[in-house]
């Protein structure tokens, strides 16, 4: 699959040269998929995730989870752990950092598109390879067999609700906010001077 979108003047263009999926097992989870994306022929961004949100699947980009240091032995753990995992020492369980909502950030991307036209081209493009290969899987029926790739075989399998939450709750924000910024002002126009 190919896409390309020539950006506005002044902007690089952005093109989409392979995207690869693979279906998860298990039809329940949100997590409904891995995809590795190449850009450009040139670039690639493995661990995207695609996941089944109230609208629809949308597109989780590659995260790591967040961790801090033990004050006590200056160990690295992850910011939900209770205690430290090599002195045992109690962790505050409020230290986690907070966005503007007040909700722990447990996870940082650690790729994502910087404005939201290549977002949209970017979740276009996965979608569509998404879809396409439940339709192969659908086709195939019972002797459907999962894509082989050396770089999505190593993922974790293990689904993360508290990850998903997280991701749909900040999906939920920014259409909240793209709504509020698509609110017509009040009064029912925009005044006009007379010339």
């Amino acid at each position: 699959m190919q896409v390309e979108r020539n950006g506005s003047p002044g902007q690089a263009r952005f093109l989409v040269t392979e995207v690869r999926v693979k279906l998860t097992d298990d039809p329940r989870n949100k997590l409904k998929a891995y995809a590795s994306v190449t850009i450009d022929d040139a670039f690639v961004v493995r661990d995207l995730k695609i996941i089944d949100g109230a609208k629809g699947p949308f597109v989780a980009m590659p995260s790591r989870k967040l961790a801090d240091h033990c004050k006590h032995c200056h160990h690295k753990n992850h910011m939900r752990a209770a205690f430290c995992n090599q002195c045992g020492g109690k962790l505050d369980p409020e230290r986690a950092p907070r966005d503007s909502r007040g909700r722990a950030r447990l996870h940082a991307d650690l790729a994502h598109p910087i404005n939201s036209t290549t977002r949209i081209e970017l979740h276009k493009a996965v979608v569509l390879a998404y879809i396409e290969e439940i339709e192969t899987q659908q086709r195939a029926g019972a002797s459907y067999r999962p894509k082989d790739f050396d770089d999505l075989d190593q993922l974790n399998d293990i689904l993360d609700a508290e990850y998903i939450d997280e991701l749909e709750r900040r999906q939920d924000e920014r259409e909240r906010r793209r709504r509020e910024l698509h609110v017509p002002p009040a009064g029912g126009g925009v005044a006009q001077g007379t010339g």
